[in-house]
């Protein structure tokens, strides 16, 4: 069987414009309410079959892990649909890791859908995500491929339109694991708090009709809520902070991605952005002025032809 080589399939990151931390369940897992956007920072990855079942990666970058998120996504769509079928993956990283963007998770999202097509499976989306979700509790999203409120642990997802924004996103040098942020005595305290005052009001539930929350979605977008892994972020990592007051000098806002140490600001929604990216930043940090998206890329690749 011929298959056509697939080439720089794209793998956004996201953005958590607001992240809050309500419960935790029995088995540690914590439970948050989140909006995330979809934005135009994005890993590239390169995919081509093999008729061997061979998996193998070829990196441009030398420092990337050997069996990261991408690798073990190719194996688990491979081993649960029984395919003969391999692939060449090549992962061109742009996203930076340790940020809360999402890279890692984004890439193996991409690498489902790339493979989904490419071994010709054409397995609807339905039958992709619990194959995400045992990744990691971003892959739903951006296997679902919209903006999205996110509840439970991140996997019920509700879409929301959010107006195309500019955000200026910057990534100090130290990147954050997860679970140490959500280990931090300031996590459990926000646990302990279970929801901040108004914000069940706010948001109507992830049971609501997406129509509803699609018309809160722009104010919520603007500026409501809090990320509450913040504080226990910056008690690890002091850039982060750092990072927080100099978008705010200009731009008048700022906000902390997921777990950090990635930091954004809003930059208005026009033609341009309301100001000029900073610049001098220092060494081995990185930052970048980006837009919003409405859409991922690859929403329409999961397939609708074999059910479940």
């Amino acid at each position: 069987m011929t298959i056509a080589a697939i080439y720089d399939i794209p793998a956004p990151a996201k953005l958590n414009l607001f992240l809050h931390v309500v419960g935790q369940r029995a088995d540690g897992m914590h439970l948050i309410e989140s909006l995330m956007v979809l934005i135009d920072w994005c890993d590239t990855l390169h995919v081509e079959p093999r008729s061997d079942g061979l998996l193998r990666r070829h990196d441009t970058a030398a420092a990337m892990p050997a069996d990261d998120l991408s690798l073990r996504a190719a194996r688990a769509l491979q081993a649960t649909s029984g395919t003969t079928l391999g692939a060449d993956i090549t992962l061109d990283k742009r996203v930076p890791w340790g940020a809360g963007l999402g890279g890692g998770s984004s890439d193996a999202a991409s690498t489902l859908l790339a493979l989904n097509r490419l071994w010709r499976l054409d397995w609807p989306l339905e039958r992709l995500l619990p194959i995400g979700l045992a990744l990691g509790a971003d892959v739903p999203f951006f296997l679902a491929g919209a903006n999205a409120i996110a509840a439970g642990i991140g996997e019920r997802l509700v879409p929301v339109e959010v107006e195309p924004a500019w955000f200026a996103v910057v990534k100090p040098a130290a990147g954050l694991a997860t679970g140490e942020v959500f280990a931090r005595p300031e996590v459990a305290e926000r646990v302990a708090a279970a929801r901040i005052a108004g914000f069940s009001e706010a948001i109507p539930g992830v049971d609501a009709v997406p129509g509803a929350l699609g018309k809160t979605g722009p104010r919520l977008a603007e500026g409501f809520g809090t990320n509450d892994l913040q504080a226990a972020a910056e008690g690890l990592c002091p850039d982060v902070e750092r990072a927080a007051a100099a978008l705010s000098r200009t731009f008048g806002n700022s906000r902390m991605t997921g777990s950090g140490s990635a930091v954004f600001a809003r930059a208005g929604s026009g033609p341009a952005p309301s100001a000029a990216m900073p610049s001098d930043w220092p060494s081995g940090w990185s930052g970048r002025m980006c837009r919003s998206l409405r859409r991922h890329p690859l929403e329409a690749w999961a397939g609708r032809g074999r059910g479940l």
